[in-house]
């Protein structure tokens, strides 16, 4: 098979379509022939030389894909081979086979094709796990998106306003704040030009959100802070501004606010399991319904990641770029 690799860290250059061994499905996986990739920032740590695979996991860069299975593995139950789906991974997805743990796939939803559900795992995922299942999103609360036009940010906005949430969010541009507003954000905050803990008190008569999912890590933290409500929570999903930042621990104290920071690449076989199942119970419903649907900027034959690449690096997309095989 075909496979976009990494000879040596570096640029979107870095990224070469070749040819390497077959994956094989082991012990409770399954092997799928890919339809469609999707491009994640981290994927681009990756090809950077920062963000290295996890231990047993493929080289190959890509967190999520969709196709259809050509193999099972011993001890699989409740898949065939034929089956149209949609898979979270630790690498490979940038490839035109990959082994995956049959606990991380997902059918593809009514509605949608196989191509378009490429950009549902990872997202949905990370939405879920942080925004629901750690933060505790309810009716009624405000949450606060940085980078609302990502794609993590599109899935953000509409999963809390289909549980009765009030959703601000922040971009860089007009377009993609009304790209946003289209999705059903209430505050729009353009960051380059307007302060969002200023912007989110006014929106929230001096309340704060009760809940933010930042990207930015250690440039955002003290302002995080600052825009928390009372028990509020602030879920950490990216350092895009850096790893390192001062704390204030009074700040915190005073709003008895809690910090919580996760990944999903390096977690244990049966925590991705269990957030891939609660994604399947909560969130499917709501994408066969077509309550909720993955907003794709553009596809590119996979071959060509390196101009994803450059395309996520300028930052100009909205939403998800997926790599297409077929």
């Amino acid at each position: 098979m075909h496979a976009i690799t990494i000879p040596e860290p570096g640029g979107p250059e870095a990224l070469v379509w070749d040819e390497v061994p077959d994956p094989v499905a082991g012990e409770g996986e399954v092997l799928v022939e890919v339809v469609a990739g999707a491009v994640n920032r981290a994927d681009v740590l990756q090809r950077r030389g920062f963000y290295d695979p996890p231990p047993g996991a493929s080289p190959y860069p890509g967190l999520e894909c969709s196709g259809r299975i050509t193999a099972i593995g011993a001890g699989v139950a409740g898949w065939a081979v034929g089956d149209e789906v949609c898979a979270l991974l630790s690498g490979g997805g940038y490839a035109e086979r990959v082994a995956v743990p049959a606990g991380q796939l997902l059918p593809v939803p009514r509605g949608l094709d196989v191509r378009q559900a490429a950009a549902l795992p990872e997202v949905t995922c990370t939405v879920w796990s942080n925004v629901f299942m750690v933060a505790h999103l309810r009716p009624g609360e405000t949450l606060l998106v940085h980078g609302g036009s990502s794609g993590i940010g599109t899935m953000a906005i509409q999963l809390a306003k289909a549980v009765g949430a009030k959703v601000a969010v922040t971009a860089g541009s007009k377009e993609k704040l009304r790209r946003c507003a289209e999705l059903g954000a209430d505050i729009l905050i353009n960051y380059r030009e307007q302060d969002f803990v200023e912007e989110i008190r006014q929106a929230t008569a001096g309340a704060g959100a009760d809940v933010i999912l930042d990207n930015m890590g250690a440039k955002y933290l003290d302002r995080n802070i600052q825009a928390l409500a009372v028990s509020g929570r602030l879920a950490i999903i990216g350092m895009q501004g850096g790893v390192k930042g001062e704390l204030n621990i009074g700040a915190l104290l005073a709003k008895q606010a809690a910090i919580s920071a996760t990944s999903l690449r390096a977690r244990p076989l049966g925590e991705k399991a269990a957030i891939v199942a609660a994604v399947r119970e909560h969130v499917w419903p709501l994408l066969d319904a077509g309550h909720v649907r993955p907003v794709i900027d553009r596809e590119l034959p996979m071959r060509d990641a390196a101009e994803a690449h450059r395309l996520m690096e300028e930052s100009g997309h909205v939403g998800k770029l997926l790599l297409i095989t077929e």
